[in-house]
């Protein structure tokens, strides 16, 4: 709660949300003297038990909330945040909405067209991958020697495949790929979909369940063999989450990766032992008919609790970070800012290579649907997977019986 001129801010932790909301609190500081703000991070289950299933944004004790968008539905239709109408009116930031990507702007809108929260973080998905070992002709020599074909940034899954065992050198510390299968009802549900779409599937059909046909069932498949049968990830997989994935990619563990945009900057910047190696590009595809390059649009938005007692201060930190060159501090030390003036910049995109494909990502990305059990949709999706992954259950009947739940969630 802000008293004597002191907000407080929850966010999720992550090394370059810490970097960036220092130099921003400390400018803000600067502007508006008198004004304190408290900062503390939560790792990612700990802050949805915080704000979204408990009473963190009713209880006054937080006036910023860093939110991801795959929990807005719930928390808008709960009227757990803040409208930020009458402040988008009287003080927007610059170019507010056209400084901002048309897909950074429709999650945090209800259907009332009210406004809960402004970009902050953005994804999107990509795939990354080491440049220096797929572009070293003693590797390719011995590729196509061994499968018959170029060795290139895999176009499909099938290729994607090949291409990890060849990398997977557990003697030399080296693996195909980096995976996050951590069971957190982030990257593991969002990895799933991303394989689901790439396929030609579908989540919804209309407000029918469509993730359990045969393009879920292959996708699911594809993910668990990744891990438990072809071997090609990192050693011990679900443990990792999506910021020590990336971390794992920056200490050279692994020859590729899809995962946030923010991860190919974590990838370029110190203390990474790969800085200036790597790659970027669009995801693979599904072999088969209608299968497609696709990636995933999810991104963290800062919100107000509707607990805040000083709401006026809270906007005035928002749309401060909202700037220009708050934006591109974001970038710079390590997240990844959501103006189009920051994708955009060409020195940003001569130090983190990663910024020239994230507009081209979401050409091509798909978000999940805003319905308000969203967040009770991912919880079933997030247990379901890791039950597979942990070989309690078979792919078919773990998708069947997901789909049942998801499907009484939706009548309700």
């Amino acid at each position: 709660m802000a008293h004597g001129g002191t907000l407080r801010l929850a966010y999720r932790s992550f090394a370059g949300f810490d970097r960036a909301f220092d130099r921003q609190i400390q400018a803000f500081r600067e502007s508006r003297p008198g004004i304190e703000i408290h900062k503390q991070d939560f790792d990612l289950p700990e802050l949805h038990s915080l704000m979204v299933s408990g009473r963190g944004c009713f209880s006054g004790d937080w006036d910023v909330f860093l939110c991801v968008s795959d929990w807005l539905p719930a928390l808008m239709l709960e009227r757990r945040l803040q409208p930020l109408n009458r402040f988008l009116e009287g003080t927007p930031p610059s170019d507010w909405p056209g400084g901002w990507s048309s897909s950074l702007v429709g999650a945090q809108r209800d259907g009332e067209g009210q406004i809960f929260g402004m970009p902050y973080h953005d994804g999107p998905e990509i795939f990354m991958y080491r440049a220096d070992l797929f572009e070293d002709p003693k590797e390719q020599e011995a590729f196509r020697r061994r499968y018959s074909y170029s060795l290139r940034a895999p176009q499909t899954w099938s290729e994607f495949l090949d291409v990890a065992h060849f990398f997977t050198r557990p003697e030399d510390d080296v693996y195909g790929c980096v995976l996050a299968a951590q069971p957190d009802g982030h990257n593991s549900v969002y990895d799933f979909l991303i394989q689901l779409w790439s396929r030609g599937g579908r989540f919804l059909d209309g407000s029918r369940v469509a993730f359990n046909g045969p393009e879920g069932c292959a996708a699911l498949q594809y993910l668990t063999d990744l891990i438990n049968k072809e071997r090609v990830t990192q050693p011990e997989p679900l443990q990792y989450e999506s910021v020590s994935s990336g971390e794992c990619y920056a200490r050279g563990l692994g020859a590729m990766m899809w995962n946030w945009s923010g991860f190919g900057v974590v990838a370029d910047m110190p203390p990474s032992r790969i800085i200036g190696k790597s790659k970027y590009g669009l995801l693979p595809r599904g072999d088969q008919p209608g299968g497609r390059h696709v990636s995933l649009s999810v991104y963290w938005l800062l919100t107000i609790p509707a607990g805040c007692q000083d709401p006026e201060t809270a906007w005035d930190f928002m749309r401060f970070v909202a700037s220009p060159e708050m934006d591109r501090v974001t970038s710079v030390e390590g997240g990844i800012g959501c103006r189009l003036s920051t994708w955009r910049d060409p020195e940003l995109q001569k130090q983190f290579p990663c910024y020239a494909q994230i507009e081209a990502a979401h050409e091509s990305a798909e978000i999940l649907p805003q319905i308000p059990a969203l967040d009770q949709v991912i919880d079933i999706l997030n247990e379901s997977i890791d039950q597979v992954h942990r070989h309690r259950k078979s792919v078919e009947e773990t998708l069947s019986r997901a789909a049942h739940q998801v499907e009484a969630l939706l009548v309700e």
